[in-house]
């Protein structure tokens, strides 16, 4: 008597169906996570480059270039600048909603900070 072997049809589709909606999932969050590190970035050079007597508004006129080579949508006065022992740290936070299907959404709250 010999076995078969090998994937059902069914096996297949359904396996099918699974890896396509990962797929679809990661191509819609992909971009939101990749926005996320650039902001990230933008923060912690605009820390690095800013002395120690610079003010809030150099601080924000710093990031807003650095976001308009990135090109991106986040605006300077979401961030929250304050200094920690002489060093300057800035800090953001914001929630990103991402559409699924029907009535579906993700929503991703992303927090990201120049201290580390």
């Amino acid at each position: 008597m010999k076995h078969q072997r090998g994937v059902a049809l069914s096996g297949l589709l359904f396996w099918g169906v699974v890896l396509s909606l990962v797929s679809v999932l990661g191509m819609k969050v992909a971009p939101t996570f990749i926005e996320y590190q650039k902001i990230l970035k933008d923060i912690k050079a605009t820390a690095a480059k800013a002395a120690p007597d610079s003010t809030v508004a150099d601080i924000r006129k710093s990031f807003d270039k650095f976001a308009d080579v990135d090109a991106l949508d986040f605006k300077s006065n979401q961030l929250d600048i304050s200094k920690d022992g002489g060093r300057i740290v800035i800090e953001f936070a914001y929630e990103k909603r991402i559409h699924l299907f029907w009535n579906v959404s993700l929503l991703i709250d992303y927090k990201g900070s120049s201290a580390g």
